[in-house]
């Protein structure tokens, strides 16, 4: 009897495996090739801009080893909405005062982006004034943020992203983490130290930010004398990245509206409010022969491949990013190389995040793949900041260039309908200030001008080792990484 009884066990539990993995290779399965919501994944047409201007923060170290830092992106974020009477919109990723175990000196960005919008929302009673973000900034429900408990209290709408209408970039997991962990939500406070800062957490929040998925975007739009502008951006208003080195473009014209679109998409699945039509205003075409265009999420990646597609002999590219990885990215780079484009590569070292030492996982093996191609690399000299931008720049035989920049890394998260992501492309003759300014960012950041030393050659961190480019090939395929 006893030898049947563990007989009809071992069946049962043979069945309850078989049963659960496929519930879990289902809930997996069906979570990577889901619907988007309506909206995603969205490129707007090719529109002529009427006015747009270039911005960055540098950091750089001078001759004696001193760091020193240059920020123009978020001043001009704290103009735009201190000239606001109707209607402010951000869309940003990390909003918060978390800096992690490094203790250098930073700007106080939440903070000041905070003030700005509580005083404006006071001063202008009936602007609407809409926050939409990442749960990252509460640790998915495990703290408070005084930042938003603030806002709200000034009837300033904050919309957290519902990240779980987004596909699941790291399904082995998510799968699990849907079925076990989700049906018991989160609440603020725990025994746990907060990943990112001070403060105590859950584990559910932990086991929350294993997804490894954002809404990534970095976006301003708000009404002013002459009609809506816009800021797109890959730079946070975040204590601990406020020395980064980020780019970001600021214009006018009809594409503010299409960047508008883009972001109704995230309020819809997120429950956010309606917004209202907002009149053309100063949005009508100008006669100009610079273009731009709004792209998101995977479209990113179509415009850029279709630039790397066309380059050849005469043609000059050059990418500065903070994570390279996607595998149809390089090869698109080691294509046009081969047709005879001269290429330039600018990488983050991947050796800091936020007082913590990182192995160099996946640019350096990146970078070993594209030198022994043939294309240039160089590291962006960085001393406990990262080189946050995402860039790229192609200059053609005929005259004209073509700048794609925002929120996206060149990885498959960002590249790939995972992510939320919001990049501009703009197009026009390379003699066009916009693009001469550009030029002279790459150009400055490449060849450390001025004595400023924004650079340093490949062999400063080359990595050879063989069990790493593995690690980086499984961990790009298989989402389990946070680039």
């Amino acid at each position: 009897m006893m030898q049947i009884w563990k007989t009809k066990s071992q069946r049962f539990l043979l069945g309850f495996i078989i049963i659960g993995t496929f519930i879990l290779v289902g809930v997996g399965g069906y979570n990577v090739f889901k619907p988007l919501p309506v909206g995603l994944s969205f490129a707007g047409q090719i529109r002529q801009v009427n006015e747009i201007a270039f911005y960055k923060d540098l950091t750089w170290v001078d001759v004696e080893g001193r760091r020193h830092s240059q920020q123009e992106i978020f001043d001009q974020v704290l103009t735009m909405i201190n000239g606001a009477r109707d209607f402010i919109m951000l869309d940003m990723f990390l909003f918060n005062d978390f800096i992690g175990k490094e203790q250098a000196p930073y700007r106080r960005l939440a903070q000041e982006v905070t003030d700005a919008l509580v005083a404006q929302k006071t001063k202008y009673p009936e602007m609407l004034t809409v926050v939409i973000t990442d749960p990252i900034n509460t640790v998915y429900k495990g703290m408070e943020s005084i930042y938003f408990s603030r806002m709200e209290a000034e009837n300033i709408q904050v919309v957290f992203t519902d990240l779980e209408r987004l596909r699941d970039s790291n399904p082995a997991y998510s799968a699990f983490w849907r079925i076990f962990v989700k049906p018991f939500g989160n609440s603020a406070g725990g025994l746990l130290p907060n990943p990112f800062g001070k403060g105590r957490v859950t584990l559910r929040s932990y086991l929350a930010l294993f997804n490894f998925k954002a809404n990534h975007r970095k976006i301003i739009i708000c009404d002013g004398a002459e009609g809506l502008s816009a800021l797109v951006t890959s730079a946070n208003p975040h204590d601990g990245s406020s020395v980064h080195g980020n780019v970001a473009l600021y214009f006018t014209g009809p594409a503010v509206l299409d960047l508008l679109q883009s972001e109704k998409a995230v309020l819809d699945f997120s429950g956010g409010p309606t917004l209202p039509l907002y009149p053309a205003g100063n949005l009508q075409n100008i006669d100009t022969e610079t273009t731009i265009q709004i792209v998101t999420e995977k479209k990113i990646k179509d415009v850029l491949i279709a630039a790397l597609s066309q380059a050849g002999v005469g043609d000059k590219l050059a990418m500065l990013t903070f994570y390279l990885s996607d595998r149809d990215i390089i090869s698109a780079l080691k294509k046009a190389h081969g047709r005879g484009a001269t290429v330039r590569v600018l990488l983050d070292p991947n050796k800091d995040a936020f007082g913590r030492e990182k192995n160099g996982i996946p640019n350096r093996q990146v970078a070993g793949e594209l030198v022994k191609a043939g294309i240039p690399v160089r590291w962006s000299n960085t001393h406990g900041e990262q080189s946050h931008t995402k860039m790229f720049l192609a200059e053609d035989r005929q005259g004209r260039s073509t700048v794609i920049l925002g929120s996206a890394n060149f990885t498959r998260r960002n590249l790939e309908d995972l992510n939320l992501e919001t990049d501009i492309a703009i197009r026009g003759p390379k003699t066009t200030p916009i693009f001469q300014d550009v030029r002279k960012y790459v150009d400055l950041l490449w060849s450390n001008i001025d004595g400023r030393e924004f650079s340093v050659d490949y062999i400063e961190y080359a990595d050879n080792s063989f069990l790493r480019r593995l690690q980086y090939r499984w961990m790009e395929a298989t989402g389990m990484s946070t680039f």
